[in-house]
């Protein structure tokens, strides 16, 4: 009895004490929820304040970076606006004359050749809205040189800038290129658009590659309506073909680079591709074609089956020979010439094999032939033989800018 009587007690004691600490409880309570909340405030405002300053440091290093790349582009436009105002200022200097074809002709100070040149061609704008018909290439044409490559237009076909560039001449010429216009470009070539109806720029002003610079026609001395394209470096014309592939109206090469060919250790202000290495000769006062033959280790009868002459034919002071057949054909003439004395020595070492390896050699060497049907290019034909354009150029003494005529046979090996 005397044990529960104290338990009683002891849970009466416990019970009261709670209820009489229960205010005191009750009043500690709102004083810990606001030291809490202030703790939470501040780490509050301390991250807001690391986010703002995180974010302002993105917000300024966006904004460099977007200023780095607005002077950049600014530079770029810059730098381009000048190239468009002086075009290859470091090749030609400050001349500009805008009365001759060849800027330096009548010039006291002459054209610097660099050694080497390399020209960007790859903004290249074919000059005529579709693909026309090369009616007469660059070569020796009725005792006269033709320095450029004639499409055909129809009068009033819109002509186009080929590049980027300013007009350097826009004159007329009653016997010779007609009305026609001259265009320098930042690459250091000139482009030459001759027999035009009627001129749309004026001296001086910036075209972009694609710009209506002319309309064709059949001005000066002509005797068609067709577009006169002339490339010319420093003066001296370039056979366009060379350049540009006129089949498909786009550049052969993205870059190409002439390099200024030396003549027993001298430059020869004569220049060649990188590609092929075709070696071209000025002709001077006299020079014959033996004369020629013998500078460039040829022969005449290579001279006149690489122009298209005679050795009869009289040479003119300025006409311009082609000397070589381009380094292409000269190796694969060595390659021949090396398996041919390697044929040699194999007859020598064994009379039954050499049979039989000329026997195979004769298989081998049977020419293979292809005739020319509606829709036929040169690419094409290349394609089906497993050959190149090249090949088939070399092959049948043409160009790629020759016209394939229907019914025509083409040695395609």
């Amino acid at each position: 009895m005397n044990s529960s009587k104290k338990m009683t007690v002891k849970s009466i004691l416990s019970v009261c004490l709670g209820f009489l600490m229960l205010p005191a409880m009750k009043a500690e309570e709102p004083e810990k929820k606001a030291v809490t909340n202030d703790v939470v405030n501040q780490a509050n405002m301390v991250m807001e304040q690391h986010v703002s300053e995180l974010m302002a440091e993105r917000v300024g290093f966006k904004k460099d970076i977007a200023m780095e790349k607005l002077a950049e582009a600014t530079f770029n436009a810059e730098v381009a606006r000048e190239s468009l105002m002086f075009p290859a200022e470091d090749l030609y200097g400050s001349n500009w004359n805008t009365r001759w074809v060849d800027p330096f002709r009548g010039e006291a100070e002459k054209a610097n050749f660099p050694d080497s040149c390399a020209i960007n061609c790859a903004s290249f704008v074919y000059p005529i809205d579709s693909i026309a018909r090369v009616t007469s290439k660059y070569g020796p044409r009725r005792r006269r040189m033709h320095r450029g490559i004639d499409l055909k237009v129809q009068k009033g076909d819109t002509i186009r800038a080929a590049f980027d560039g300013k007009v350097r001449i826009r004159n007329y010429e009653r016997r010779g290129y007609g009305y026609y216009l001259v265009i320098r470009h930042p690459n250091g070539l000139e482009t030459i658009y001759g027999h035009l109806s009627k001129q749309l720029v004026q001296v001086n002003d910036i075209v972009h590659a694609g710009d209506p610079i002319g309309l064709g026609g059949n001005t000066g001395r002509s005797t068609g309506s067709h577009l006169h394209f002339e490339t010319r470096f420093l003066g001296q014309a370039i056979n366009p073909a060379e350049i540009i592939d006129f089949e498909n109206g786009v550049p052969i090469h993205d870059m190409f680079v002439f390099r200024n060919v030396k003549i027993n250790g001298r430059k020869s202000n004569i220049y060649t591709s990188s590609d092929d290495q075709m070696v071209y000769h000025r002709v001077k006062s006299g020079d014959t074609l033996g004369k020629i033959a013998r500078i460039y280790g040829t022969s005449v009868s290579e001279l006149c089956r690489l122009n298209g002459i005679k050795p009869t034919t009289m040479l003119r002071i300025g006409q311009s020979l082609r000397c070589n057949a381009g380094a292409n054909y000269v190796a694969k003439t060595k390659k021949k010439q090396t398996e041919a004395k390697k044929a040699v020595t194999v007859e020598a070492q064994s009379e039954p094999l050499a049979a039989v390896s000329a026997e195979q050699s004769q298989s081998e060497a049977e020419p293979v032939y292809h005739k020319i049907q509606s829709g036929d290019t040169l690419g094409a034909i290349a394609q089906k033989y497993g050959t190149t354009v090249s090949k088939l150029c070399e092959l049948n003494g043409i160009t790629r800018t020759t016209i394939l005529r229907l019914g025509r046979t083409l040695r395609c090996s």
